[in-house]
């Protein structure tokens, strides 16, 4: 199908709290279960996408190359004032152009969804999210949790041995 990556990792990059941890599990949790536990390959932003290039194609570029699209909600992300380009070419291409699936993956509890976009409300109320409770377990980085069963069903197949 021409796609190199399994899903395009979309999450708010601020410097708070919250980030610290959405940070570490774009970086060390998701990489750690999907990439090497799954055999998945992640295009996160900051890691795969490289110093020098031209940001927007290079984004837009990714995700055109994904299969899913993975969207960590955060109240960050959520009363953001100013989206996130990629969170915009993410939303257009896969509501729009229809070719993309989504994975709104429920990093802290949201409550209303009311101040998120049109668009995001519209693929909850198809779809649903995922919701991280994990932080409740002792492991939570294990592969076999609820959440990542849950995560996997909304990937693609994989070719590679896991």
């Amino acid at each position: 199908d021409g796609k190199i990556y399994d899903a395009y990792v979309i999450y708010p990059k601020n410097h708070t709290n919250e980030a610290n941890f959405v940070e570490y599990f774009v970086y060390q949790i998701m990489p750690d279960i999907l990439e090497k536990k799954c055999g998945y390959k992640l295009c996160i932003y900051g890691r795969d996408i490289y110093p020098g290039e031209d940001t927007v194609s290079a984004i837009e570029e990714r995700m055109q190359k994904s299969r899913r699209l993975i969207i960590l909600l955060t109240h960050h992300l959520i009363n953001c004032k100013e989206h996130a380009y990629d969170q915009h070419i993410a939303l257009y291409n896969a509501l729009i152009q229809n070719d993309t699936k989504v994975i709104l993956l429920e990093m802290e509890t949201i409550g209303t969804y009311g101040k998120l976009q049109e668009s995001l409300r519209f693929i909850i109320k198809r779809q649903g999210t995922i919701k991280w409770k994990e932080q409740h377990t002792v492991h939570p980085q294990s592969s076999n949790s609820r959440f990542w069963k849950q995560v996997r069903y909304h990937m693609p197949l994989t070719l590679r041995s896991s």
